[in-house]
């Protein structure tokens, strides 16, 4: 699922950034928000945004070394600065410890937009690659965490055929167990966790491929596109067609094209 984390100090300015982006295109992302550096750690350990948005100001951690901390733990990851201080030192500081942009406050929408373009279009871009080349990762149970690994094998696999008793047999355990310590751990069942995790999945399709609705269905694992709509609108109030009208961010213009409805 698309993140992004914000940590600044200032309340006010991170009601400025969730608003900005809750009006425009990116309005589908998840947004995180910290006042310290401590928590933002925390968070960012958690979620592995696909964007961090800081100042340089914070109250436990200085800015520049919070970044590059956090381009420690995940290299990839786009930083962008957004802060008071106009300082062609920190700018410089900022662009030399590889974060992404550096922006002054208060925000210009345009200028937000086009730095949100730039640096969370190629991350969203790659998910998709990644998702599109399909290659399997290795997976082995863990028998101390079962609930965990069954999650780890449907992330790996949501796009294939997959039974609750297929999925228990993968972690050693009786179906009706794992069915009942499965709803007990995640609080859904295996067949709502699995539609959710596979609706998450074809919503990256929708807003970055061109690709037809019915071809999506089929590479997130549903039997076929009048279901995969059925359970699109089921879990989140609108149809994928819908969803690609309002929220698509491609370059090329996407097809359209169903089988059984959409």
């Amino acid at each position: 699922m698309s993140e992004l984390l914000i940590v600044d100090n200032d309340k006010e300015s991170r009601k400025e950034i969730q608003s900005l982006i809750e009006e425009s295109k990116y309005s589908f992302l998840s947004i995180y928000e910290s006042s310290s550096a401590h928590r933002g750690l925390l968070l960012l350990k958690q979620s592995k945004p696909s964007a961090l948005i800081i100042d340089l100001s914070l109250p436990d951690m200085d800015g520049l070394t919070f970044g590059k901390t956090a381009l420690q733990l995940y290299p990839e990851l786009p930083i962008i600065v957004v802060t008071q201080l106009k300082m062609f030192e920190l700018v410089q500081s900022s662009i030399n410890a590889g974060f992404a942009g550096y922006l002054l406050k208060p925000l210009s929408k345009n200028e937000w937009i086009k730095t949100l373009d730039r640096v969370l279009i190629p991350v969203l871009s790659q998910r998709v690659d990644h998702m599109m080349k399909n290659g399997k990762e290795e997976f082995t149970a863990d028998l101390k965490n079962p609930i965990g690994s069954a999650i780890q094998y449907l992330q790996l696999n949501y796009s294939e055929s997959l039974t609750l008793k297929a999925l228990a047999d993968k972690v050693y355990l009786s179906p009706s167990y794992f069915s009942r310590i499965f709803k007990e751990e995640t609080g859904t069942t295996f067949v709502e966790y699995l539609s959710f995790l596979r609706v998450q999945k074809a919503k990256d399709l929708l807003r970055m491929s061109s690709l037809p609705i019915d071809v999506i269905a089929n590479n997130t694992g549903f039997a076929n596109s009048g279901y995969f709509a059925t359970t699109f609108k089921k879990v989140l109030g609108i149809t994928p067609s819908e969803y690609r009208d309002k929220f698509y961010l491609g370059t090329e213009s996407p097809v359209t094209v169903t089988r059984g409805g959409a």
